[in-house]
């Protein structure tokens, strides 16, 4: 047994005693730390509204009106993310060497442009696309859904630019602007799945105002001016790396769609809600990486913060695995005992993806912090290909569990490749 040596010098003790209180101190007001905590409240924030407003949602309405809304949403979503190219992560990764109001300015003007193109090209092939909404093609839907759709995009790099000024609260404060979404939900019941997505869209449209409001505090005011010497400084770093998040975030997006089509709407809002309650795994490696690249491109060192990054994560997540994995027909429960007959085993399954999915991407993380996008994307690319192509294969053999299959043999071998690549480049 180990025993402490008393230090009887009360010199000594008095300044042992000051060095673990600055210690202490130093640790809680780590960058890194208070980032992480404020984007992880901002992810349990997010999921936790959005527990309640689905919770709702299938409370108030059908399983027909959830799937559509999903499915959506997911349109919605997936469109955002084709428009971004990258910037969200130049936003993070040239703020601290460039000109602020001129990155975002730029970024938000190509981004909501985009969104809104991708947007109408979708509407007009919707009959291919996705047939079960074929709604949008009304007038006043389709324009609906543009002013949406570019809330949206906004919102969500607000966001991220609240990160990259190292103010993640502001983030999570955003957050509770999109929750009023909850305050819609009921008002719009009459409107049916259109009246889900409404509720939805005008929380966008209360977090956008926000934003604006403290962008400016930042000095950072709107205006339609692009730099085209950011936008050429920045155009390989941006390309890989939209290259990578599509690879990484499209499955979110697309699989709702593809679990529409080949299984039904009912089994869409299944996946839906089982996914939801999952990536409150999910978003634990994605809120410390964030976190971790903010911290790297201010030149913090670059060892301690990976091995910080590592013991919080999973200090974390073991534990919720745990309670998600043993609790997880009370958790879908609360949508309703459908949902947890359909979900349940579903949901045990795609859980345990979280521990690979935090390897992968805190590795690369490292690699956008030195600005190395070919591993990033060959990376991303396997595991994207990976999950789409079982989780379609699997659907067709297991039906609605096959997808819990792909989630864990895409990132387990993405973990796989990680470890490869670390031995290759000779970290360990």
């Amino acid at each position: 047994m180990l025993k402490l040596r008393t230090i009887k010098n009360k010199n000594g003790l008095l300044f042992m005693n000051q060095y673990i209180s600055n210690s202490r101190v130093t640790f809680l007001k780590s960058p890194l730390l208070k980032n992480s905590f404020f984007m992880m409240l901002y992810s349990i924030s997010s999921a936790g509204f959005g527990f309640v407003f689905w919770t709702l949602a299938a409370k108030f309405y059908s399983p027909l009106d959830v799937g559509i809304a999903t499915a959506l949403l997911s349109s919605m979503n997936l469109i955002v993310l084709f428009s971004r190219f990258g910037l969200d992560y130049s936003i993070i990764r040239f703020f601290p060497e460039y000109d602020k109001n001129s990155i975002f300015n730029t970024s938000w003007i190509v981004t909501t442009f985009f969104a809104v193109v991708f947007g109408i090209l979708f509407i007009i092939g919707i009959d291919v696309l996705s047939p079960n909404l074929n709604f949008l093609k009304s007038p006043s839907n389709a324009c609906t859904y543009l002013i949406f759709l570019s809330a949206n995009s906004f919102a969500i790099l607000a966001g991220i630019s609240f990160v990259a000024l190292r103010k993640a609260g502001l983030q999570f404060i955003q957050s509770l602007f999109v929750s009023t979404r909850i305050l819609f939900l009921l008002p719009f019941i009459k409107l049916k799945a259109i009246g889900i997505f409404d509720a939805i869209g005008a929380s966008f449209i209360v977090a956008s105002i926000f934003s604006i409001i403290y962008l400016a505090l930042f000095g950072i005011k709107l205006n339609f001016k692009i730099d085209k010497t950011f936008l050429n400084e920045a155009f390989n770093f941006s390309v890989g790396n939209y290259l990578a998040v599509w690879f990484t975030t499209a499955p979110n997006y697309i699989l709702p769609l593809l679990v529409l089509n080949i299984l039904g709407v009912e089994e869409t809002a299944y996946y839906y809600i089982a996914f939801s309650i999952a990536s409150l795994l999910f978003m634990i490696p994605g809120s410390i990486s964030m976190s971790l690249l903010v911290e790297g491109s201010y030149g913090k060192e670059l060892k301690k913060m990976i091995i910080k990054s590592f013991s919080i994560v999973f200090s974390i997540i073991i534990p919720a695995l745990v309670i998600l994995y043993f609790e997880s027909d009370w958790f879908l429960n609360i949508f309703g005992k459908t949902y947890s007959e359909n979900g349940g085993d579903l949901l045990k399954i795609m859980i345990f993806t979280s521990i690979f999915m935090t390897i992968t991407s805190i590795y690369i993380t490292i690699k956008r912090i030195q600005k190395d996008v070919n591993e990033i994307v060959i990376l991303s690319g396997i595991i994207f290909l990976i999950l789409i192509g079982s989780s379609y294969i699997f659907m067709l053999k297991f039906g609605l569990i096959g997808i819990g299959y792909a989630w864990v043999l895409s990132y387990g071998i993405g973990t796989v490749i990680t470890g490869v690549l670390v031995w290759k480049n000779k970290w360990i």
